[in-house]
């Protein structure tokens, strides 16, 4: 399995392969569940390489460390999925 890093990688850099709508789920330690959020509205800092950022619906800042991210989807369907969540994903 390729790497969170690799795969948005991709998504970003190969025009034909991002061609579609992407959301990405990350794992939310306070709410102990997975978020989803469009790949449009993620924004990422070319000195950070290990996180993503975003804002949430409050308005605020976050910086998303690359390891909480556990899902993306493609056209609404799942192209990837972080193993340990795949087993935890209905227990949230």
């Amino acid at each position: 399995m390729i790497t969170i890093r690799e795969l948005l990688n991709h998504i970003r850099w190969d025009p034909e392969y991002g061609r579609g709508e992407f959301t990405v789920g990350y794992y939310d330690r306070v709410e102990g569940r997975i978020i989803l959020v469009p790949l449009v509205q993620v924004r990422f800092d070319p000195n950070d390489h290990y996180s993503l950022q975003l804002t949430d619906a409050a308005g605020e800042p976050l910086s998303i460390p690359l390891h909480r991210v556990c899902e993306v989807y493609r056209n609404g369907e799942i192209i990837w999925r972080r193993e340990r969540f795949a087993a935890r994903k209905s227990g949230f």
